[in-house]
C-alpha cells in the first residue's frame, strides 16, 4: 500500500499543477510586470558588476605590471574570481527573464528578436568570446601571469572588449524600446532581411548617451561595491599583510568610484535631453504625446527621478565623508582640512539642489547647484589623490569602513533605480509609440510568431 501511494503522489502533484491558473497567480504577486521586472533587476545587479570587473581587471593588472605593484595583480585576480563564481547566478536570472518575456510578452519578444536578429547573433558570439576570455584568463593565471604577462593581459582585455560589445548591442535594443526609434521603421517580421534597418534602429537618439552612461556606471558603482567588499574582508583578515591589502583595496575602490561618479550627472543631463529629442512627432494617442521624456519628468515616473536625485546627492556626500575619513592614513593628515572644506561645499550645494528652494528664481539654479557639488567633489578628489601617495595602509577606522559599506549599498540602489526608472518611463508601451506593443493588463497575448 505505501508503494502505491508513492507511485500515485507524482501524478497527484502534476494534476494539481495542471489546474493552476498562472494569470491569477501572477496577479497575486503584483502581475507580469513585477515578476519580469524584478527578475531583470536581479540579473542586472550581477551583470553590471560583471561588466565593470571584466573591463577593470586587465587594466589593473597592466597597471601593476607597469608599476611593479603585486597588489594590483592580486586585486585583479580577486575581481576575475568574483566574476567566475557569480556568473552562473546572473546567467540563471537572465535565462529566467528570457523565459518570462517569451511566455508573457510573446509578440514583442518575437518582433524584437526578428528585427534585431543579426545584431543579437553578434551579441551572443561576443558573449561566448567574453566567457572564453574570462575562463582562460582566470584558469591560466598562475601559468601565464609571470612568464607570459603580455599574452595574459591581452586575454583579459579580450574579455572586457567582447562583454562591452554585448552591452553595446543590448543598450541599442533597450534605447530603441524607450525612444520608439524615431525615424526608423516599425517592428515587422520582414525586417529580418535587413541588417541596415537593425543598425538604424540601434543608433536611435538615446544610444550614444546611454552607452556612455552605462559604461561609466558599470565602472563606478562596482568600484564602490569593491570598496565595500574590501571593508568587510578587512575584518576577516588574519595577518598584517592581508589587512594592509584590503585597506589599500578600499582606497582603490573609492577613488575609481568617485572618479567615474563625477561624470555621471553630466552625462545623465545629456541622456535626458536625448530622451527629449526622441519624443514622437506623431503620437498614436494621448499617452504617447509627451514621449518617455514627459513621463519621466512630469508624469508618473517623475517621483522616481527626484528619488534618484536624492540618492545621487547622498552618494556624493558619502564619497566626501569617505575621502575625509580615509585621509587620516596620511602621516601628517595635512589633506583632511581641504577635503573637509570641499566636502562641506559639496554637501551644501547637493542639499540645496534637492530642496524646494532649488527652483527659485528659476529651475536652472538646481543645475547650477549640482555643478557646484561636482566641482567641489573634484577638489576633494584631487586633494585625496595627492595625499594618497603617502598613505600608510593597514589600520582604517571603523567609521571609514562603515561609510564604504553604506556607499556600496546606496550605489547599488541608485543603479537599480535608474534601470527601473528608465524602463517604467515607456509605460504603457513596451516599444514606445507603437500601439501593437503595449503592457498587457490581462492574460498573455496570442498570435506568437505571427
Amino acid at each position: 500500500m505505501p508503494a502505491e501511494i508513492v507511485l500515485k503522489l507524482p501524478l497527484a502533484v502534476l494534476h494539481f499543477i495542471a489546474q493552476v491558473d498562472l494569470s491569477d497567480a501572477l496577479s497575486e504577486v503584483g502581475g507580469a510586470r513585477v515578476i519580469t521586472g524584478g527578475t531583470m533587476l536581479i540579473h542586472m545587479f550581477f551583470a553590471q558588476i560583471f561588466v565593470g570587473f571584466a573591463i577593470a581587471a586587465p587594466v589593473l593588472q597592466a597597471w601593476g605590471a607597469r608599476t611593479g605593484s603585486p597588489r594590483m595583480d592580486r586585486l585583479a585576480h580577486s575581481m576575475v574570481r568574483f566574476n567566475v563564481l557569480t556568473f552562473s547566478t546572473g546567467a540563471t536570472f537572465a535565462v529566467l527573464f528570457l523565459v518570462l518575456l517569451v511566455g508573457l510578452y510573446p509578440q514583442v519578444t518575437a518582433s524584437l528578436f526578428t528585427n534585431f536578429f543579426y545584431l543579437i547573433v553578434v551579441a551572443m558570439i561576443s558573449m561566448v568570446l567574453a566567457l572564453w576570455g574570462m575562463y582562460t584568463y582566470y584558469y591560466k593565471w598562475h601559468r601565464y601571469a609571470v612568464l607570459k604577462k603580455g599574452k595574459h593581459i591581452a586575454l583579459g582585455f579580450s574579455m572586457g572588449l567582447f562583454i562591452w560589445i554585448w552591452m553595446l548591442i543590448m543598450t541599442g535594443i533597450d534605447t530603441y524600446m524607450v525612444s520608439g526609434g524615431p525615424g526608423t521603421p516599425q517592428l515587422t517580421a520582414e525586417n529580418i532581411a535587413s541588417l541596415g534597418i537593425s543598425l538604424q534602429a540601434m543608433f536611435n537618439p538615446m544610444f550614444v548617451e546611454m552607452t556612455l552612461h552605462r559604461t561609466i556606471a558599470n565602472l563606478s558603482w562596482p568600484a564602490f561595491a569593491l570598496a565595500a567588499w574590501a571593508a568587510v574582508m578587512y575584518v576577516r583578515a588574519k595577518n598584517e599583510a592581508d589587512r594592509s591589502f584590503y585597506d589599500w583595496s578600499t582606497s582603490v575602490g573609492l577613488t575609481w568610484g568617485v572618479g567615474f561618479l563625477m561624470l555621471q550627472p553630466i552625462i545623465g543631463f545629456f541622456l535626458v535631453y536625448s530622451m527629449k529629442l526622441s519624443v514622437p512627432e506623431n503620437p498614436v494617442d494621448e499617452a504617447a504625446a509627451g514621449g518617455a521624456y514627459g513621463r519621466l519628468t512630469e508624469g508618473a515616473t517623475s517621483g522616481l527621478l527626484y528619488t534618484n536625485l536624492v540618492l545621487v546627492v547622498i552618494l556624493f556626500v558619502l564619497s566626501a565623508v569617505a575621502m575625509y575619513l580615509g585621509a587620516e592614513r596620511h602621516p601628517e593628515q595635512a589633506s583632511r582640512v581641504p577635503i573637509r572644506f570641499f566636502g562641506l561645499i559639496a554637501a551644501v550645494a547637493g542639499l540645496y539642489s534637492i530642496s524646494p528652494f532649488a527652483d527659485f528664481p528659476t529651475y536652472y539654479f538646481r543645475y547650477i547647484a549640482l555643478l557646484v557639488m561636482i566641482v567641489a567633489t573634484l577638489g576633494a578628489f584631487i586633494t585625496y589623490m595627492r595625499g594618497r601617495l603617502r598613505f600608510k595602509y593597514g589600520s582604517p577606522g571603523g567609521l571609514y569602513r562603515a561609510t564604504l559599506i553604506a556607499l556600496g549599498v546606496v550605489a547599488a540602489v541608485v543603479a537599480l533605480n535608474m534601470g527601473f526608472m528608465k524602463s517604467n518611463s515607456r509605460v504603457p508601451f513596451t516599444v514606445y509609440n507603437q500601439p501593437d506593443y503595449t503592457i498587457e493588463v490581462g492574460p498573455p497575448p496570442t498570435g506568437f510568431g505571427s
